[in-house]
């Protein structure tokens, strides 16, 4: 493979990782290229290379790459938000529609379908280094089995993300034996065929109960709130996820009760704060400070309401769509971080203007992107945002653009867009037991996981769920689609339920733009989803064609 060949044993990613910034939160190597021998020589040097996996996640990729490229942050936007049903990006849509409507997932040529796989095989190249070596290093066993653990992790979730992008859904994938990926556990650069995504399946669940294993035996845990490296917590919820994905919900509803063990729901004054800094129930995420600011390149930049592009431009912060919003009690709340219609009695929003380009005060909003003009509806909007904004933080949406559904979930504490990013956490667990159970039968579980979820955590007050059947699917569906919004789930869990993307206009009762308005159906014509290896790839590795992951 022709990004393992270029980073061998991982250290050339491992001494790159040293030199962007003077000083580094995680202290990842020496500032000089180091031998395998030497990086592995003690526990103190594999705790090092073990640090530089959580700082790759949120390090910019340049050297084959755009900036943008960075980790987590690039791969929430770009591959899981920009293509679901749920965020809404109206600002964009006339220049990514094609990105967005799907119509390049047959290509194998771009960077775009390229990133992914570059980036979580970087991690896999070098935890597989790790998990190699790190027995044979001078130091406490305990340690030795922590970092193991740790590593084996990271791979796992590499793996997991892995298979979204480049296999099919299970429930396409002829119970898993269509083809996936290549399966590199060790420190060969040889070309490799692909394997069936059961096999990939297999080794992510291997990965996980070893982690498992080894965590419990080392009887040692990260620090406090350092949610960017791996625990037992972490590997639990790595296999639950995949689980789910597999469709082997006995296992998924296991391990997410695991996983939430220790990390209670946070309250809604937490889950108000801005998502910009862990909470109780974070799982996992990345870390951010001012020594390793990614600047204009992270997912803050863009996305946050007070982030650089809502504070210096009209672009706004991305909104979510009403259809959801419109069935979700107003006391709810999750619904109080947007700019949905029941804040705002009085006004008519079902009026359209007659061109995009009204004057300001003379229509409610602009109906192509969804942006308040009527002067009293803005003064309310801004009424409304100003008792949102969280204590400490910049206000939000500076340049006066308030769009139909605008967030005010994702802030920043520093300029441009400065804050952690959470990949997993324990509200995600408590989704994934509603799931499993209702496929298992167990309806009043699952109704009592969704209970758990809504009321008792004082999300949505006074919430009771008696649903049965296709309603009860149908209520776990749009309480996970609400609860995880813009945190990278919407599009993937389309793929592995079957289920198409619809986003709809404001002339059908949505708010999305003309150009991305339109249903994407789960089928061969967009290649169920799935992206082709990329050409980089196959051009080293004579075993893959374009194609070897969707046969």
């Amino acid at each position: 493979m022709k990004y393992i060949s270029n980073l061998v044993a991982g250290l050339l990613t491992f001494a790159a990782l040293t030199t962007s910034c003077e000083h580094h939160f995680l202290d990842t190597a020496p500032t000089s290229a180091v031998s395998t021998t030497s990086a592995f020589a003690t526990t103190d040097n594999v705790k090092m290379v073990v640090n530089s996996l959580a700082e790759m996640m949120c390090t910019q990729h340049n050297d084959a790459y755009s900036q943008g490229c960075c980790g987590e942050n690039r791969i929430r936007s770009i591959y899981e938000e920009y293509l679901s049903q749920e965020f809404v990006y109206n600002q964009f849509a006339p220049g990514w529609d094609t990105w967005m409507n799907g119509e390049e997932f047959p290509q194998n040529n771009n960077s775009y379908g390229t990133y992914p796989w570059s980036y979580y095989y970087e991690i896999i190249v070098d935890a597989n280094s790790i998990i190699n070596n790190v027995d044979a290093a001078d130091g406490p066993i305990d340690e030795k089995q922590f970092y193991k653990a740790q590593a084996l992790t990271f791979r796992a979730y590499a793996y997991t993300q892995l298979v979204k992008y480049y296999a099919k859904a299970w429930k396409n994938s002829n119970n898993g034996a269509c083809g996936a990926i290549p399966r590199r556990v060790d420190e060969s650069t040889s070309a490799l065929p692909v394997s069936t995504l059961a096999e990939i399946y297999t080794q992510i669940y291997d990965d996980c109960d070893e982690a498992v294993d080894l965590f419990t035996q080392s009887g040692i845990d990260r620090a406090p709130g350092e949610v960017w490296l791996p625990n037992l917590n972490v590997a639990y919820a790595v296999k639950a996820r995949a689980a789910l994905n597999r469709e082997d919900y006995g296992e998924a509803l296991r391990c997410a009760k695991l996983a939430r063990a220790g990390y209670p729901l946070m309250s809604n004054d937490a889950y108000a704060s801005g998502f910009c800094t862990p909470t109780s129930e974070w799982l996992f995420g990345s870390y951010a400070g001012e020594e390793e600011n990614n600047w204009y390149w992270t997912f803050g930049t863009q996305f946050a309401c007070n982030g650089y592009y809502a504070s210096r431009s009209q672009y706004g912060a991305g909104a979510i769509e009403k259809p959801l919003t419109d069935i979700i009690p107003d006391n709810d709340a999750r619904k109080a971080m947007f700019l949905t219609v029941d804040k705002f009695p009085g006004y008519d929003f079902s009026y359209v203007p007659p061109s995009a380009a009204a004057p300001t005060g003379s229509t409610i909003f602009n109906q192509t992107m969804g942006y308040f003009l009527d002067d009293d509806l803005w003064d309310d909007a801004e009424a409304y945002i100003a008792s949102r904004t969280p204590a400490g933080l910049a206000a939000a949406y500076a340049t006066g653009y308030y769009y139909m559904g605008a967030q005010l979930k994702f802030w920043v504490f520093g300029s441009p867009g400065l804050s952690y990013l959470c990949f997993m956490r324990s509200s995600e667990m408590v989704l994934i037991e509603a799931e499993a159970n209702y496929f298992l039968g167990n309806t009043t579980d699952a109704q009592n996981a969704l209970v758990e979820l809504n009321a008792t955590s004082g999300r949505q007050p006074g919430y009771t769920c008696t649903k049965t059947g296709d309603d009860l699917f149908t209520e776990i569906r749009n309480y996970r689609e609400l609860e995880l919004w813009g945190e990278g789930f919407n599009w993937y869990d389309h793929k592995r339920w079957n289920l198409p993307i619809v986003r709809k206009s404001f002339a059908d009762g949505g708010n999305c733009h003309t150009a991305t308005s339109l249903t994407i159906p789960v089928d061969a014509a967009h290649n169920w989803w799935t992206y082709c290896i990329p050409e980089t790839e196959t051009d080293y590795n004579d075993q893959l064609t374009k194609t070897s992951n969707l046969e």
